[in-house]
């Protein structure tokens, strides 16, 4: 049965923090630095903030949820996507007034 001070030296001697080892695409890593890098926090901290708020939470601090838009608004992302890879080529107007006016006969 171990006695009061032998049980205060095996909590002291207890590692004090965990190491987590992840894979995290570069750019996303680089632009959560610069993000917690302006809150005054390093990626680490931020890491602990989440797990922390993880852990009083119960799990994720925040809903998980596919995104959800209407057919005007998936079409237009479809449309985007296509003029991206090339599939179809995107609209060039000579002036503002020439693009809103072709916007206007859209609607028409």
């Amino acid at each position: 049965m171990p006695t009061h001070c032998s049980y205060i030296f095996e909590v002291m001697t207890m590692a004090k923090t965990a190491t987590i080892n992840m894979r995290v695409d570069p750019r996303v890593k680089s632009d959560a630095e610069s993000i917690f890098s302006s809150l005054g926090m390093t990626l680490t901290e931020a890491i602990n903030v989440f797990l922390h708020k993880s852990v009083m939470e119960g799990g994720l601090p925040f809903d998980v949820r596919q995104p959800r838009y209407n057919a005007e608004t998936e079409a237009a992302m479809a449309e985007a996507q296509a003029i991206i890879e090339g599939e179809i080529p995107a609209a060039s107007y000579a002036s503002a007034a020439e693009m809103f006016a072709a916007i206007d006969e859209e609607d028409e």
